[in-house]
């Protein structure tokens, strides 16, 4: 793994190669490794360790990144050169600022956010990972199923530097793993991941997997329509994150949001409060953004009302000379911009759904819903109406009829369409929230949702 005292040699040596007004140098990368299986049996086990050094050279207004994984002299010369020729052919960017000092970087005010990074996790070995495989698969075959999936760690590091003295290093380690129940007409699923490994249990996710698939086996059809429905945390996290894209300044400015003109209304329901908090115990990722800012923790729905959206440093002196910014909520760099050059701006990474004032459980919620369904996951979303934010997408790896209160059986998958700012003004009930993570989104703390009348418009084949 690369150290920051290495990374801070490595930015001695660019600086010195670098003929530019100024320079900014990223360090990102690390080691991965994981162990995948299908069948019941392990088929792939891969480690991977790799560090990039990525270079952005300004030249009066006009800036350019070159990147490079190899950190002799010849290769940094080389990025360097690389990074200075294409800032040299760029037009002037009027909206270019100055790169932030220490001092700048700090205005910001971010939190301090816990160690995440845990020497248990990295320590996880191949013989380790397969010991954990083990009990999944003893699992499945205890049950006559067929599993797949993955069992992976990570270490990570984030680094930043620039001429003007900003530097900062961010460590992090990741556990993770996904597994899919299988049997002849039915399937099960879970996934986690965590900085500490001890915050997973794969013996009981393959339980929990195993016991979907089983009791969703021979599933029965009912009718497309507009249902009572239960999102597991999975479920509402990837339908949930098709919207934060929008909650940037850029999105505002080029009037790609669905907030445009909706920020400080009730867009959604009073039980609904969101933030993006880098520093929750849930989260993981660094203190820092793709300029060295501090991340602010900032609310981003307040009981409903959309307080605001987060400002990369150019974007918000952008929207302080915009007409829209009366409409725009508090304007300011809050630490949620990208690396620059980028065509995005920023986004809010950290999402963390309130905790409702009486949380209820998943069996809860089943026992409240007279008729209703279940669901697991979702998969396959896409957008379909930007501005009302209608998604579609089908469910999968577990979908169950609930009728007076108890689970009655499997069904067939459903096809919906649903307005995310509908089904977030009609959420009945919800969980406490819960680090999650799915396959359609970035992980947030979310918790499970009832919601009514979600639209299921068609019934799949399977």
């Amino acid at each position: 793994m690369l150290t920051q005292d290495q990374a801070a040699d490595i930015v001695d040596r660019i600086k010195k190669l670098s003929s530019a007004d100024e320079v900014e140098v990223l360090f990102s990368g690390g080691r991965f490794a994981l162990t995948r299986f299908a069948n019941n049996t392990i088929h792939q086990n891969v480690e991977d360790e790799n560090h990039i050094v990525s270079v952005r050279s300004v030249f009066g207004g006009r800036t350019a990144r070159s990147t490079t994984n190899k950190f002799d002299d010849d290769s940094l010369r080389r990025v360097v050169e690389s990074s200075e020729g294409l800032a040299k052919v760029q037009h002037p960017d009027s909206d270019l600022l100055p790169m932030p000092d220490s001092r700048e970087a700090a205005s910001t005010g971010g939190p301090l956010i816990p160690t995440r990074y845990f020497e248990q996790t990295a320590s996880i070995t191949p013989q380790l990972r397969a010991a954990g495989v083990k009990k999944i698969v003893e699992v499945a075959k205890s049950h006559k199923l067929a599993t797949a999936g993955i069992y992976s760690i990570s270490e990570s590091v984030e680094g930043i530097f620039n001429s003007r003295g900003l530097s900062d290093w961010h460590t992090q380690t990741l556990a993770e793993v996904s597994i899919t129940m299988l049997g002849a007409d039915s399937s099960g699923w879970q996934k986690a991941n965590s900085p500490d490994v001890s915050n997973l249990d794969p013996l009981h996710m393959a339980e929990v997997a195993a016991k979907k698939t089983l009791d969703s086996a021979d599933p029965g059809e009912i009718p497309a329509g507009k249902y009572t429905v239960i999102l597991e945390p999975s479920a509402a996290l990837d339908i949930v994150g098709f919207m934060f894209w929008d909650y940037s300044g850029m999105a505002i400015l080029d009037q790609r949001s669905f907030l445009t003109g909706r920020i400080g209304n009730k867009l959604f329901g009073e039980n609904i409060t969101i933030w993006d908090d880098v520093a929750h115990p849930l989260q993981t990722g660094s203190p820092f953004d793709g300029e060295g800012m501090r991340r602010m923790r900032l609310p981003l729905v307040e009981n409903g009302v959309v307080k605001r959206v987060v400002y990369a440093r150019a974007t918000a002196e952008r929207m302080k000379r915009s007409e829209h910014k009366d409409k725009a909520g508090p304007i300011e760099a809050t630490g949620h911009g990208f690396p620059l050059p980028n065509e995005m701006g920023e986004m809010p990474l950290n999402i963390v759904f309130a905790s409702p004032q009486d949380p209820k459980t998943l069996a809860q919620m089943i026992a409240s819903t007279e008729r209703g369904v279940l669901v697991t996951r979702l998969w396959y979303i896409r957008e379909v109406d930007p501005y009302e934010k209608i998604v579609t997408g089908m469910t999968r790896d577990g979908t169950f009829l609930v009728e007076n209160g108890r689970i009655k059986q499997g069904v067939r998958n459903f096809r919906f369409n649903e307005s995310l700012i509908h089904m977030l003004s009609n959420v009945e009930a919800m969980s406490a929230p819960l680090r999650s993570c799915g396959e359609e989104s970035f992980d947030m703390v979310v918790p499970a949702m009832k919601i009514r009348d979600f639209n299921f418009t068609e019934v799949t084949k399977f």
